[in-house]
């Protein structure tokens, strides 16, 4: 077994802890992405089991339409503001974590890159990356 999956916000209120090993590990140039990370893209980790992810502290959450009219619900921390997590209201199982949030962010293996057709020319990703255009379906 692998050591879980540990971060948090960067004052500390808010914590999270998963057993499980992400299904996913993206890079994403999607303009909420952009937005919300003040730069060219966000980067994320997705887990399988919400329900076995330990989450301590009280975030505060917004939501946005993603392209297929489903609903991102985006948590951050109310004292410092750091990105900590993202929910989909299509795939309630499912829960992201951003990629600088973790402890050992060397832990981060980005798989693809999606929303290629949104990039900005400064934000360059590697080449090695699969690309998709917008966000594959599963």
């Amino acid at each position: 077994m692998t050591e879980p999956f540990t971060g948090g916000c960067a004052c500390g209120a808010i914590r999270y802890s998963t057993p499980h090993e992400p299904i996913f590990q993206n890079h994403c140039q999607c303009r909420d992405c952009q937005r919300r990370s003040g730069t060219g893209h966000g980067s994320w980790l997705t887990f399988p089991a919400r329900s076995d992810m330990t989450l301590t502290g009280q975030a505060t959450e917004w939501e946005v339409a993603s392209d297929s009219g489903n609903r991102k619900i985006h948590a951050f921390c109310p004292t410092c503001g750091t990105p900590t997590h993202l929910r989909f209201s299509d795939t309630p199982d499912l829960i992201a974590v951003a990629a600088a949030s973790l402890d050992d962010p060397k832990r981060f293996s980005p798989q693809v890159l999606t929303y290629r057709a949104r990039a900005l020319d400064w934000d360059d990703m590697s080449p090695s990356l699969l690309a998709f255009q917008t966000m594959p379906q599963a």
